[in-house]
């Protein structure tokens, strides 16, 4: 990989912080509101079932993506890199260092759900009587779970596109431009997730259109925005301390596999709500150490952040 030094073109690429902010937004509102495009828009039928109805959000999503993408090439003028491994690597997208960018971002991640595992794990205990039972209902469960998911549109929706296409435009996209735009790491951490968020009002809309009535549909989505922040600024961590598109793309598959944690169950007598504690404190204990830039960069050329960003200025 190349070293942040030589990433730096001729004329620093730094833009304006409102025009970093109100491109921010404006990827985050055409997200949302290109999913309703074929309906609206392009006046095609409503969708005959979940499969149709999805496959044009995947659709969407995809040009939603690529158009963040190419607007940020722009503003960035991105073009003038050397050579197209540097263009892709300010977006995170990079070869080196993948072993470390699958496994320290699942393993790191999997710490806040040690009270899942252990919720899992006595159901499982509970379930089957003898290790071997276990071991043979737990391989016929995971090759039913692979065949499945191939064929299962929802799968593909909360592991492959939602993932992809979310941290491609609210990470790999939105942060390079903030970094840019003069804000610090800090603040980006904190403001990016407001984007991120925005991404998920309409799930308001819909519930309503479902027949939920207001105030439900309100504290469900309030729940869910919740949960988004505060994952957007563990992902945006992430990506910024390592500077690979990777790692919060792992966590976010991982997390929409999971759900929220488990804090307590009755069922395991306490042991959950101790593994929950336990994992969380071994979570934020190692959280700057696993996530240091040296684990995930070459060289850094005296910068503390990655791709010399924070030099462009």
């Amino acid at each position: 990989m190349a070293t942040p030094a030589s990433l730096h073109p001729a004329s620093p690429p730094a833009i304006s912080g409102v025009v970093a902010v109100a491109a921010c937004a404006a990827m985050a509102v055409s997200y949302v509101t290109v999913l309703y495009a074929p309906m609206v828009i392009l006046r095609f039928p409503p969708p005959t079932s979940l499969r149709t109805f999805l496959h044009r959000r995947f659709a969407c999503a995809a040009v939603a993506s690529a158009a963040s993408a190419l607007a940020t090439v722009s503003l960035l003028r991105v073009w003038s890199l050397s050579d197209f491994a540097d263009m892709f690597a300010v977006f995170g997208i990079r070869k080196d260092h993948l072993i470390q960018a699958v496994a320290i971002p699942l393993l790191l991640t999997s710490l806040v759900y040690a009270g899942s595992f252990v919720t899992r794990l006595w159901l499982l205990e509970s379930s089957w009587g003898s290790g071997d039972e276990v071991e043979i209902g737990c391989a016929q469960r995971l090759a039913q779970w692979i065949q499945a998911a191939v064929a299962d549109v929802m799968v593909w929706r909360n592991y492959v596109v939602a993932p992809f296409t979310e941290e491609l435009v609210f990470r790999a996209c939105m942060i390079p431009l903030l970094l840019c735009g003069g804000f610090k790491m800090s603040t980006i951490i904190f403001l990016s997730p407001v984007f991120f968020s925005l991404a998920h009002l309409n799930h308001l809309f819909e519930l309503h259109q479902q027949g939920c009535n207001f105030m439900r549909s309100l504290l469900i989505v309030g729940v869910q925005l919740g949960y988004t922040v505060i994952f957007g600024w563990y992902a945006a961590f992430l990506f910024i301390r390592t500077g690979n598109l990777l790692c919060p793309i792992i966590a976010h598959v991982f997390c929409n596999m999971m759900g929220l944690p488990v804090f307590s169950s009755p069922r395991t007598k306490g042991a959950a709500s101790v593994a929950f504690l336990a994992g969380s404190i071994a979570f934020f204990w190692l959280l700057f150490p696993a996530t240091s830039p040296e684990l995930f960069n070459s060289s850094f050329d005296r910068c503390s952040c990655w791709h010399g960003f924070c030099n462009w200025k």
